[in-house]
């Protein structure tokens, strides 16, 4: 079974995009792509198997969360 998800991240895009684009995830199941928008960022998941999809979901929601706690100190 494959899967796609589209995750809508609402902030600063720009920023969003340059902190996401060196960490482009791509494995042999899943895979993200990455389209800034102008209020937000859009993160196109796709993944072969509902394992592959829970692990890059994780890996997106660890550096979203580095994201926001590097917002709080600037």
């Amino acid at each position: 079974m494959n899967y796609e998800l589209d995750l809508k991240v609402f902030g600063d895009s720009k920023k969003l995009f340059e902190c996401f684009q060196p960490e482009i995830l791509k494995g042999d199941r899943a895979a993200v792509d990455l389209k800034q928008k102008d209020k937000y960022l859009l993160l196109k998941i796709k993944a072969k198997d509902s394992i592959a999809l829970r692990a890059m979901m994780n890996s997106i929601s660890k550096l979203l969360t580095v994201y926001e706690k590097i917002g709080k100190i600037s």
